[in-house]
């Protein structure tokens, strides 16, 4: 219970309070469990004050000095403590929901487990505070400065926080999902195991900053900076990245050598491709067995190219007959490169060209390791630019076809034969 002489001073008002406390240095108040609810105790000095379970719900305590106060499980919801000093003190486990903490000092606060549930924080000074396991969901932290803070799994869904300064703070398992962190700065800070589950972090500042097994689940980091972040074991799905920064991103332990990507988007698939003998056995796989097939898509020439694809699956091939439509984020010509990448060689029928010369343009000249096999109709005649391809050499002698009946009886003779015996030759080269 809190001490009645202390409490009977306290309600003389703040001019009497604060001469006694002056008066009375070596005199740590008890306020323990005191009930002070919607009481206007602004400008009081409270510092190293008992105030373990008391009650101040909806006070006013605006430039209130509570430093050094011990306030764990104290009810301060909805309470105006704007630009109030509560640095060094300790209110673990204190409830601060819907509290006006506008420009407050808790800096050295220790804040374990507090509830501060759409409390305005806004502008807040939370230097070196521990807020592990706090909840600040809904809060608003605009511009609030929070560096070297303890934030271990704190809830922060929802949470406002743009401009606000997290440098070198530590995060660890923080729940960020839905949270709006615009322009926030998290340089440095440890964010092992946080997740940022549809969060918008554009244009924050992540560089340096510790996400391993961090979570990015359709994230926005539009134009954020993620250099030199170390990324081991990253979760990355549906993330907004136009105009990030992302260079030296760290996909390593911290333990093994140094390996380093630019692009979020690719790092898992980099780092499983250099550690999972499967992931290479199917890559390799895939590139050994594509046949990319172009052609023109008319219904006459797409019998041709239906055709060689029937008979190229009876040979063990996994062919691709590119008469689909490009996906949305990529033109035609990028589509056919990337397909061209994958292949064990290409099929080019020649006859009544169209779209072809556009296709090869884009794949002789750039992939050096892929051979292409062209065919033509007996009765028709190469495109003239094709010319300017037969000086490559991974480039062959067009076959003419008299018809698909007698193109399919000689396809290994006359395709697939030269064009794997040129594959062997050019993986010869590398």
């Amino acid at each position: 219970m809190a001490n009645q002489e202390h409490l009977d001073v306290l309600k003389q008002g703040v001019a009497v309070w604060n001469k006694w406390r002056e008066e009375h240095p070596n005199i740590q108040p008890d306020l323990n469990q005191a009930v002070l609810n919607g009481l206007d105790l602004s400008r009081y000095n409270f510092s190293n004050v008992q105030l373990v379970g008391a009650f101040l719900h909806q006070a006013k305590l605006i430039e209130a000095n509570l430093s050094s106060t011990t306030g764990t499980s104290t009810v301060f919801s909805e309470a105006d403590l704007s630009m109030a000093n509560l640095s060094c003190s300790n209110f673990s486990r204190a409830n601060f929901s819907r509290a006006n903490l506008y420009h407050v000092n808790l800096q050295y606060t220790y804040l374990f487990g507090t509830m501060l549930k759409q409390a305005n924080l806004n502008e807040a000074k939370l230097d070196e505070a521990l807020l592990s396991e706090a909840d600040l969901s809904f809060a608003s932290l605009v511009t609030a400065t929070l560096t070297k803070a303890n934030l271990t799994r704190a809830n922060l869904s929802y949470t406002w926080l743009t401009n606000a300064d997290l440098s070198n703070a530590i995060l660890a398992s923080a729940y960020f999902a839905n949270a709006n962190l615009p322009g926030v700065y998290l340089c440095h800070a440890i964010l092992v195991g946080a997740n940022f589950t549809d969060a918008d972090l554009y244009a924050a500042h992540l560089d340096n900053a510790n996400l391993e097994r961090a979570i990015f689940v359709g994230t926005r980091l539009k134009k954020a900076d993620l250099s030199n972040c170390f990324i081991h074991g990253i979760s990355s799905w549906n993330v907004q990245l136009e105009e990030a920064t992302q260079r030296n991103l760290i996909i390593t332990r911290r333990n093994e050598p140094k390996i380093t990507v630019d692009s979020l988007e690719v790092a898992q698939f980099i780092y499983l491709l250099l550690n999972n003998q499967k992931i290479r056995d199917v890559i390799n796989t895939i590139t050994s067995k594509v046949v990319l097939i172009l052609g023109r898509f008319t219904d006459e020439r797409k019998l041709v190219l239906d055709a060689l694809r029937d008979e190229l699956h009876k040979h063990n091939y996994s062919p691709v007959v590119f008469d689909f439509d490009p996906s949305a984020k990529r033109d035609l010509t990028e589509t056919i490169s990337t397909l061209a990448h994958m292949s064990r060689f290409i099929i080019a029928d020649l006859t009544d060209a169209k779209s072809l010369p556009q296709e090869l343009q884009a794949i002789v000249p750039n992939l050096p390791s892929v051979p292409v096999q062209p065919i033509l109709h007996i009765d028709g005649r190469e495109y003239a630019m094709f010319e300017h391809f037969k000086r490559y050499s991974w480039v062959l002698e067009t076959y003419r076809y008299q018809d698909i009946p007698t193109m399919l009886a000689s396809l290994n003779e006359n395709i697939i034969e030269p064009a794997e015996k040129k594959a062997i030759e050019l993986e010869g080269r590398r």
